[in-house]
């Protein structure tokens, strides 16, 4: 993935994260793997949440597809 991709990716996440805050949560960057895998840390409510799969895929991973098409999926990571 490109450097620009990759700031493109965390200004995405910077643009979602009140969304998940305004309902207790947080998203984290923790990385983006050679095969366009974008790596997620969720916290707070989103950490624990049954509905976390459902916001990653269809909140996080179309936001961020619409914007860098490389993404190929978002996948969240535990501590």
């Amino acid at each position: 993935m490109l450097d620009t991709d990759k700031e493109l990716v965390k200004q995405k996440l910077e643009e979602i994260r009140p969304a998940l805050q305004a309902d207790g949560g947080d998203i984290e960057l923790v990385s983006i793997d050679d095969d366009d895998t974008v790596k997620v840390k969720l916290r707070g409510a989103c950490a624990g949440c049954p509905g976390a799969m459902m916001t990653l895929q269809f909140g996080v991973q179309r936001v961020l597809q619409e914007a860098v098409p490389a993404v190929k999926r978002v996948v969240p990571v535990r501590e």
